[in-house]
């Protein structure tokens, strides 16, 4: 009995790692981690960095951009509140 509550209390703690993995981006800014809840359980951009990039590279990724980079980026002094809320949304200048 108390090989099958073990085995089933490591499955339950690899499920909620693995639910945990799944509804988060870990983003980079630097070098600091910050954690940012992903709007739908993906592996699609689950470790992002931004080193390297340009803000408006970064602001291109939808899922990204829904979830809330901006106003980490802001938070993080990245990019300006002023600049943030100015700039028309970026989906709306793809062709």
């Amino acid at each position: 009995m108390q090989k099958g509550l073990k085995k089933l209390v490591i499955w339950a703690v690899i499920l909620a790692c693995g639910y945990f993995i799944l509804s988060r981006h870990f983003v980079f800014i630097g070098s600091d981690l910050q954690l940012l809840k992903k709007s739908r359980l993906t592996l699609e951009y689950t470790i992002f960095s931004t080193q390297g990039k340009s803000i408006e590279s970064i602001m291109n990724v939808d899922d990204l951009r829904n979830d809330g980079i901006g106003r980490l980026l802001v938070e993080k002094g990245k990019i300006g509140l002023r600049l943030f809320h100015s700039q028309p949304p970026l989906h709306l200048h793809r062709q």
